[in-house]
């Protein structure tokens, strides 16, 4: 079964890398779990709120606009939502081999060792500081 990003989620990839929403509308197209897009650019007060909350433990977000003017992380979760990570895995199976078949470096939150987001996916620091 192949699924499709609703409007909603491509009105969220707004802002968003060009490289990264490549990723994540390729990653629709494979997966075996339907998605949504939650999150991609985000304010630097939308932040602080995160922070605040505890939902996100760094005011250097890759959310947050770069210099040249992009986010450079996304937030996606099954559809229909659950927090459940064995609905993540096919997820990150997804974007990881849809950013390999573009070339491109990414990162998934679920792979950090510490403070685990499993929605969240990031072009990665070194290759992307402030790139295009």
């Amino acid at each position: 079964m192949s699924y499709n990003l609703s409007n909603r989620s491509k009105g969220k990839l707004e802002g968003v890398h060009p490289d990264l929403v490549a990723i994540v509308e390729r990653a629709i197209t494979i997966t075996s779990q339907d998605f949504s897009v939650l999150e991609g650019l985000r304010s630097y007060e939308r932040q602080e709120a995160l922070v605040a909350r505890g939902s996100s433990t760094t005011m250097n977000s890759r959310h947050i606009m770069a210099p040249n003017g992009y986010g450079h992380a996304v937030d996606i979760a099954p559809h229909p939502l659950s927090w459940n990570w064995d609905k993540f895995y096919p997820l990150a199976d997804a974007m990881k081999l849809a950013a390999s078949q573009l070339g491109t470096a990414l990162e998934w939150g679920g792979d950090w060792t510490s403070f685990k987001d499993g929605p969240h996916f990031q072009l990665p620091w070194g290759t992307y500081n402030g790139k295009r």
